[in-house]
């Protein structure tokens, strides 16, 4: 009987290459030079370890939500995914080269990455007409002739549920829900392929933010986006986000699945986060106990260990390192819940 020569491999073949995530973050650290405390007047300086040995993959049209206490390193993780900041430590790629190079050979990086501000007023000119500004990341990166100006900028504020006529007004005479929609808008402009956007419904009512989450969530399916949403609201991470990664004091110590991570946490900080969200007509939970260490006395062994209800003796020597949990999960954590 004869073989079906079309479903064998050739042996002597390389193997396909696989694509390179979007993003890749390997052991990245970043340390800044501070004043040490209690120095006066003298030049003594201490680093501060914002990140630590950070590990993270995000593929091509992955939604990602990047979670975690203010303090928790996220800000400075967005920073050197931007490209803004380099890692004192280990490697930060961009399809597998290194991000402040791509960003250093011209406006590529620039306009494959699009940004959305937690300060989104504040990121617009306010002396410029919506219109303007819209049309300016047009102009800069040539995307339509001159002509088409005025209509590219139509489409886009009919996209994110704005008005043709609102180019004509300023950002002062626009809502909170609408200045969003605005940055979400130019940030569109450059015709992106990454989207990352910081806490960028907080501080909203929660109508405007469902709205504004919808709109996200339909712009990041119907363009193919891949998106970065930093928050630290769960709530606003599971409607919006497929894949999640809770930080803790410069760490990554749980990735996953966002509704299986959130179902049945691993790591123990990630259980309170999930515990410590309100409820309707339940009691507000307790707050985790302890105090947050600081990052420039980390305790020895796990930094989680002073707070963690689950503490065992070796948490306090051993320090734990992301490692898999289970299908498309890691965790950082020596016991993690649920472990046979």
């Amino acid at each position: 009987m004869m073989k079906d020569m079309s479903a064998m491999t050739d042996p002597r073949q390389p193997p396909a290459p696989t694509r390179a995530p979007v993003f890749e973050l390997i052991e990245v650290e970043k340390v800044f030079q501070i004043r040490r405390p209690g120095a006066g007047l003298r030049r003594d300086t201490v680093g501060l370890r914002a990140l630590d040995g950070v590990r993270l993959r995000v593929e091509q049209g992955a939604s990602l939500a990047l979670v975690g206490e203010s303090g928790s390193g996220k800000s400075t993780l967005l920073r050197v995914l931007l490209g803004l900041d380099a890692p004192t430590g280990g490697r930060a790629l961009y399809h597998g080269r290194p991000i402040r190079e791509v960003r250093a050979e011209g406006p590529r990086f620039a306009r494959d990455v699009a940004m959305v501000y937690q300060d989104a007023r504040g990121s617009l000119d306010p002396r410029m007409t919506i219109g303007a500004l819209i049309a300016e990341p047009l102009r800069h990166f040539g995307i339509v002739p001159g002509g088409q100006v005025a209509g590219r900028v139509a489409e886009l504020l009919a996209r994110v549920g704005l008005p043709a006529d609102a180019a004509q007004r300023y950002p002062a005479g626009l809502s909170g829900g609408q200045v969003r929609r605005v940055a979400i808008a130019r940030a569109l402009a450059s015709e992106p392929s990454v989207l990352v956007a910081d806490e960028a419904v907080s501080g909203l009512d929660v109508s405007t933010q469902a709205q504004l989450l919808t709109l996200l969530r339909g712009l990041q399916r119907d363009m193919g986006l891949t998106l970065v949403f930093i928050t630290h609201d769960l709530g606003v991470a599971s409607y919006l986000c497929e894949e999640i990664a809770i930080m803790y004091l410069g760490r990554i110590v749980e990735t996953g699945p966002t509704d299986a991570v959130l179902a049945a946490p691993a790591h123990p900080y990630a259980a309170a986060l999930r515990a410590a969200a309100p409820r309707f007509f339940e009691p507000l939970p307790e707050p985790l106990p302890g105090e947050i260490p600081s990052p420039l006395d980390l305790p020895p062994g796990c930094r989680f260990s002073g707070r963690c209800p689950m503490v065992q003796p070796d948490c306090q020597t051993r320090d734990p390192q992301l490692g898999r949990h289970g299908e498309g999960r890691a965790v950082a954590c020596l016991h993690p819940l649920g472990a046979a």
